[in-house]
């Protein structure tokens, strides 16, 4: 269906700046999994990796632009010759392909490569024009241009113009902007730079001091059509621009921003939730559009209103982002047909093998639970059988606590197809669990971060735990959810370490060994 508004293009960067948040980093088979799902919901423009940066991102990148099938395909690349030659390498298997290269224009950027601003320019054209040459769609960044002198941002702007940028990106790669600066810049270069109605402006927005969304809508009503951003706003520091957020800001405000996307906005709570996943990054419960309280209401006036007319108090749908209407559990009586029935619903879709596995544990799980609700589904579909978790597995953990001491945690781990067992104490019985672990696994990762939370009410609650560590700076993040917490705990830190292991794979190892000592 034709529309008489403009269209905003939705350039999405989870693979590329999304990943670069500490401990966020996917495997190949997530990324291109993520990649399907941002494809299939309409995004314009996936930012596939930065293919110069690894061997592992070149071939996730190589490997998406050859699956997409709507999506143009772009990557990443520094103002070098070799940065662009091989980000072509890769995305010139898409059907769409896009070559996105930049440079720090600001002061404090050009002091990196140590350039005068003529030579910048220099190098400006010089790559652009290289980039233009090998592909016919080409963006180019000035990073930090928020805090470069706008005489010298205009003349690289109008440089990168005439060597062939198609669309011209505007990073606040701080987040340092506010909405109305934002939006007056993107007027300014409209007004200033020669040749700027003959391509798109885009704006690329970091939240640091949380106006990204802000932003990112202002520098739209002020005349840029394409909005880079993530999923759940994942991204360095404190992120990007959410997707969900300036996406469904446009569809409910309409009126005052008569703009739209060709995104499928039932499809964002399933990739919100997967990205969520695989990212070991769980979404704040009160986090706009998706966050698990978003449509939730508990205050009397909220549900009285509520009863009465739900646009009281919801200004959209829950369906209109992909969630049910209501959370109906099932129980240690449903069958197959129910959970398959339920996941769809959830937004997963399972195969007949996979749906087997699925069952074995919702059941596990609805023997020691009165009730399955959506989100513990949710939870149980994160501890999934993932091939990374084949070398290290917890076969057994009991832990001795409360007030009389010692805390002490009894453990059988499953280390490469042989069982080990080890007895520590500590300071309470997830201090126990873990350094029974280390006992058994030597490592020098330092835990960076231990987050527990209940999927849902009640005692009988399962717990997600999020564990995150750093080695030789490798961070990753594991995950896992069950009924009770310190096993849970183990899980997930346990899961932590089969991703270091992987990790040290892929820094140069074929098979790294594991140390560790039968005790």
């Amino acid at each position: 269906m034709t529309s008489s508004q403009d269209q905003v293009v939705i350039f999405d960067t989870t693979l590329r700046d999304g990943e670069q948040s500490p401990g966020a980093t996917m495997t190949h088979a997530e990324k291109l999994e993520i990649a399907g799902l941002l494809d299939e919901m309409g995004v314009d423009i996936i930012e596939a990796g930065f293919p110069i940066a690894s061997e592992g991102d070149f071939n996730a990148v190589t490997e998406i632009a050859k699956n997409s099938v709507n999506s143009v395909i772009c990557g990443l690349a520094r103002a070098q010759l070799g940065d662009i030659d091989r980000c072509w390498e890769a995305v010139k298997h898409a059907a769409q392909p896009r070559i996105h290269t930049f440079i720090g224009t600001s002061p404090l950027h050009r002091a990196i490569p140590n350039l005068t601003m003529d030579e910048m320019a220099e190098r400006i054209d010089q790559t652009v024009s290289h980039a233009r040459n090998l592909c016919d769609n080409v963006q180019w960044s000035p990073m930090d241009a928020t805090r470069t002198e706008f005489d010298y941002l205009c003349r690289t702007v109008e440089i990168a113009i005439k060597a062939g940028a198609t669309t011209i990106n505007i990073p606040d790669t701080v987040g340092y902007t506010a909405p109305r600066e934002s939006a007056e810049l993107i007027r300014s270069l409209l007004e200033h730079v020669p040749g700027s109605e003959n391509i798109v402006f885009a704006t690329h927005c970091h939240n640091d001091l949380g106006m990204a969304t802000a932003n990112s809508l202002a520098a739209v009503e002020a005349g840029a059509r394409q909005i880079e951003c993530t999923i759940n706003g994942l991204g360095e520091r404190a992120g990007n621009t959410a997707l969900e957020e300036v996406v469904m800001a446009m569809k409910v405000r309409n009126d005052i921003m008569p703009f739209q996307t060709g995104i499928d906005t039932t499809k964002l709570m399933n990739i919100s939730r997967r990205v969520a996943t695989v990212a070991g990054f769980p979404v704040q419960f009160n986090k706009a559009i998706v966050g698990k309280n978003a449509f939730a209401h508990e205050s009397g006036i909220h549900q009285d209103g509520m009863l009465k007319n739900a646009e009281t108090f919801e200004i959209m749908r829950p369906e209109d982002v992909g969630l049910a209407g209501t959370s109906l559990p099932l129980g240690k009586h449903s069958g197959r047909a129910a959970l398959r029935a339920k996941l769809e619903e959830l937004g997963f879709e399972l195969a007949d093998n996979q749906l087997k596995d699925v069952f074995v544990r919702f059941k596990e799980l609805a023997d020691r639970k009165k009730e399955v609700f959506d989100d513990d589904l949710v939870a149980l579909m994160r501890t999934s059988d993932d091939p990374e978790n084949d070398r290290l597995k917890v076969t057994s953990l009991r832990v001795q606590c409360g007030t009389e001491g010692p805390q002490q945690a009894d453990l059988k781990l499953e280390i490469d197809g042989i069982v080990h067992e080890a007895t520590e104490t500590g300071d309470g019985p997830v201090d126990a669990t873990f350094n029974a672990i280390k006992s058994l696994v030597t490592h020098e990762a330092r835990l960076q971060l231990y987050q527990v939370h209940a999927v849902t009410e009640g005692t009988d609650a399962q717990a997600t735990v999020s564990v995150r560590l750093e080695e030789d700076g490798r961070i990753v993040t594991g995950q896992s959810a069950d009924t009770d917490t310190v096993v849970a705990s183990a899980k997930a830190y346990v899961h932590a370490l089969n991703r270091l292991l992987v990790r040290r794979e892929k820094s140069g190892k074929d098979r790294p060994e594991i140390n560790y000592k039968d005790v």
